[in-house]
């Protein structure tokens, strides 16, 4: 189940979760957690089992139908269970969005065009290193999403 975790930004076990979405980064972790404390269109959500966050999910979701994908992690003693789809499912049955957006490097651009995301390579400036932009269209009518 999906639970609102953005009041509790600061506890340690919201943040660890956020650290791994950022790769350890500290300097990303202090902005993504800055972003979520003063964007009210940005929402974070974190996946419970048995009283425990197992994984963790940051979002834009605006008028315009487009569910932007900010942060994505699962805790690594449960990753290749299913659990990081699962979640972005869990996002989209909650905010019935037309497209869902990802921007990601290379080492989370298989995981995403495996679950029938489109991705496509680019980069930011020129000489600078290939990031992915992950792209899932929605049907209006489908039930189940991929």
């Amino acid at each position: 189940m999906l639970i609102d975790v953005k009041p509790r930004i600061a506890s340690e076990e919201v943040r660890e979760l956020l650290e791994y979405a950022v790769h350890g980064d500290e300097e990303e972790l202090s902005q993504a957690v800055k972003q979520y404390a003063a964007d009210s269109d940005c929402k974070l959500l974190a996946y419970e089992e048995e009283e425990q966050y197992i994984g963790i999910i940051g979002y834009r979701s605006g008028d315009n139908g487009v569910l932007e994908l900010l942060h994505l992690a699962v805790h690594p003693e449960d990753r290749g269970m299913g659990y990081g789809r699962g979640i972005i499912l869990d996002a989209m049955v909650l905010e019935r969005p037309a497209v869902v957006l990802a921007e990601t490097d290379e080492d989370s651009a298989d995981f995403f065009r495996s679950i029938g995301f489109q991705v496509t390579g680019f980069t930011k400036y020129p000489g600078g290193p290939e990031y992915f932009r992950c792209t899932y269209e929605t049907e209006e009518n489908e039930e189940d999403f991929m």
